[in-house]
C-alpha cells in the first residue's frame, strides 16, 4: 500500500510517500514560507522524483491538527484536493502523536510543544510510548510540573521547543534537530496503522481538529463580552 502523507501545521513543510510502514521518499523544508504556495509542488517533485503519480497512490494521511489554523486547514484541503473522487482511504492523524513518533524508542516523556501564543502551547505528552496526556492547549507554565514530577527524561520537540530553552527544568534532555520538527514519516506511520484497524474516511469526511477557537474569534467576543 502506497501512501501519501503530509504535515502542514506549522512552520515546516513536509510531504512523504510511504510503502506501507517502509519510507519511499520525503520531502521537508523548514522556512517560512506560505504552504499553499510550496505544498503541492512538493507533492509533484516528491511524486516525480519515485517515478510515481497521484493514480499509484492508495491511501491519503495529514496532520489534521492542532497547529497554526492556516495550515491545519491547507493541509486538510491538500489532501481532500489529491484525492477527490478516488475512493481512497483518507486518515486523519493528530500533529502531536505524530511529532511523538518522531522520538518512537526514546526511553522517559516525550512531550511536544507547537506555539499557541499569549503563553500557551498545544500538547500531549508521553512516557515510553504511552499516552498519559491528551492533546490539549494550555499554558506552558501549567505544563512544566506536570512533567517534573514523574521524575523521568523529559524530551520536548515541536515549533515551541525555544519556548523551554529558558527555563529550569529537572531532567531536561535536548532533542536532536533533525527530529524536533514536524514529519510526514510519522503522520504517514500512524496513518497506516489506523488503516489495519479500519480507522480512516473519505474525502469528503476527512476533519481537522484546531482545539481552540481561531484568534479573530476570540478577540470578537472579549470586545463583546466587554460592552454591558
Amino acid at each position: 500500500m502506497k501512501i501519501l502523507a503530509l504535515d502542514s501545521t506549522a512552520k515546516t513543510s513536509t510531504v512523504a510517500v510511504l510503502d506501507n510502514e517502509n519510507l519511499l521518499g520525503l520531502y521537508s523544508v523548514n522556512i517560512q514560507n506560505t504552504h499553499s504556495e510550496t505544498l503541492l509542488p512538493m507533492v509533484k517533485s516528491l511524486l516525480e522524483s519515485l517515478r510515481l503519480t497521484n493514480d499509484d497512490i492508495d491511501a491519503y494521511a495529514v496532520s489534521e491538527g492542532p497547529g497554526s489554523f492556516t495550515g491545519v486547514r491547507i493541509g486538510a484541503a491538500t489532501i481532500k484536493a489529491l484525492a477527490f473522487g478516488r475512493e481512497k482511504p483518507c486518515v486523519g492523524v493528530s500533529t502531536i502523536e505524530a511529532l511523538a513518533e518522531n522520538l518512537e524508542g526514546f526511553s522517559g516523556i516525550v512531550c511536544p510543544i507547537m506555539n499557541a501564543r499569549r503563553g500557551q502551547v498545544y500538547t500531549g505528552a508521553f512516557f515510553n510510548g504511552e499516552r498519559f496526556i491528551d492533546d490539549t492547549c494550555m499554558m506552558l507554565d501549567d505544563l512544566i510540573p506536570m512533567l517534573i514530577e514523574k521524575n523521568e527524561p523529559i524530551y520536548f520537540l515541536g515549533d515551541g521547543y525555544e519556548l523551554i530553552l529558558n527555563k529550569e527544568i529537572a531532567n531536561f534532555r535536548h532533542t536532536p534537530e533533525l527530529l524536533r520538527y514536524q514529519n510526514a514519516y510519522s503522520v504517514g506511520k500512524i496513518a497506516y496503522k489506523k488503516i489495519q484497524n479500519s480507522e480512516y474516511v473519505n474525502d469528503t469526511d476527512l476533519r481537522v481538529e484546531y482545539l481552540r477557537k481561531a484568534q479573530a474569534e476570540r478577540e470578537r467576543e472579549e470586545r463583546l463580552g466587554g460592552k454591558n
